[in-house]
C-alpha cells in the first residue's frame, strides 16, 4: 500500500518548482492586496455591527 502511493511521488510532483522573478513580485503584489481587501472588509463589516447596534438601542428606546 505504501509502494502505490509512493510510486506517484517524484522531486517533480513532490516540490514546487522555485517561482520566476516575475511570478513571485506578482505573487507579493496579489497577497498585499488580498491583505489590503481583507482589512477593509473587516472595518466595513465593524461599523455595520455598530451602526446596527445603534440603530437597535435606537429603537428599543423610542418604540
Amino acid at each position: 500500500m505504501l509502494e502505490e502511493k509512493s510510486a506517484g511521488l517524484t522531486k517533480d510532483t513532490l516540490f514546487k518548482k522555485p517561482l520566476s522573478r516575475m511570478e513571485a513580485k506578482s505573487a507579493v503584489t496579489d497577497q498585499t492586496a488580498r491583505a489590503i481587501l481583507q482589512h477593509e472588509k473587516a472595518v466595513v463589516d465593524a461599523k455595520t455591527e455598530r451602526l446596527k447596534a445603534a440603530r437597535l438601542e435606537r429603537d428599543r428606546r423610542d418604540p
